[in-house]
């Protein structure tokens, strides 16, 4: 058994990668990736398209074998996984695997078939995504934030205690991402662990307590979303709104203190805020590159 699987018995944690590298022919997708994801946590691994995120899923979950390192879930090698650990796993990924010609209802009917999961699980998940009224309706005439609505349900209906959510408001109006953001806290909330791959930063930011920045297969940067952002404040202001209108910018170094002090005397502050960049800033900080 490789050493991180072993490791991984010992802590709190339901995923631990090690030197994971992948290559497809001369291609490096993947480059000593080491991770060490916590039970309970959302973790988002945030990357732009052609990163190596939706690879390191497809390692994870087994589809895909890695070419180096060591790659673990719950103790186990995911090249080894049995039906068992493939039971407590949920996964919602850029191909959903919805049936175009079947119903909404009769998609989850026959998951719930396959899981032996009672109906009231799949009727139940309609209802909290708003699609009950749709339930007749054919997946191939869905919009495609509905498809996303049921791919979800369909992921948590068994009730997984490790989610793969592979770019899951990729592409939907803003509404049905509020949606999906409250399943997958919910799902939290009931013990999930949840693995997200996102480019979006603002979602990662929101519902993450760990983010990897992924880029070229390489992880640039790891840790807590705003730890991040606060470790990578090269300019380090201040912004103040006085109650006159006037918008201030100023240095957050001694030498501003006393005019500072001054606003705060005579009352004059409306608001304040530090200004630390944003993920997307730190990742353009840290590559070079824009993020796409």
């Amino acid at each position: 058994m490789p050493e991180g699987c072993m490791e991984v018995r010992e802590k709190d944690w339901d995923i631990v990668l090690q030197n994971v590298s992948m290559q497809f022919g001369e291609k490096k997708v993947l480059k000593e990736v080491s991770l060490h994801i916590e039970r309970g946590e959302i973790f988002g691994l945030l990357g732009p398209s052609g990163a190596g995120k939706t690879t390191l899923i497809k390692i994870l979950t087994g589809q895909a074998a890695r070419t180096g390192g060591s790659a673990c879930l719950w103790g186990r090698d995911c090249g080894q996984l049995g039906r068992e650990a493939y039971r407590k796993i949920g996964m919602m990924l850029d191909n959903t695997g919805l049936y175009e010609r079947l119903s909404c209802y009769d998609n989850l009917k026959l998951f719930a078939q396959i899981y032996g999961i009672p109906m009231e699980k799949a009727e139940d998940g309609l209802q909290a995504v708003g699609l009950w009224q749709d339930r007749k309706q054919t997946v191939g005439k869905l919009s495609k934030g509905m498809r996303g609505r049921l791919a979800l349900v369909r992921a948590v209906m068994h009730e997984p205690q490790l989610l793969f959510l592979d770019e899951p408001t990729s592409g939907l109006d803003p509404a049905t991402s509020v949606w999906i953001h409250k399943l997958i806290k919910k799902q939290q909330g009931q013990g999930t662990t949840v693995f997200l791959t996102t480019h979006n930063m603002e979602e990662a930011a929101k519902l993450c307590s760990h983010v990897a920045l992924l880029s070229d297969g390489t992880i640039v940067e790891y840790g807590k979303p705003e730890e991040i952002c606060r470790r990578h404040d090269r300019e380090r202001q201040i912004r103040i709104l006085l109650k006159d209108g006037e918008r201030v910018l100023m240095r957050n170094e001694s030498t501003q203190a006393e005019m500072l002090k001054d606003y705060m005397a005579h009352g004059m502050i409306e608001t304040i805020h530090s200004l630390e960049p944003d993920l997307e800033t730190v990742f353009l900080q840290l590559t070079g590159k824009e993020w796409k």
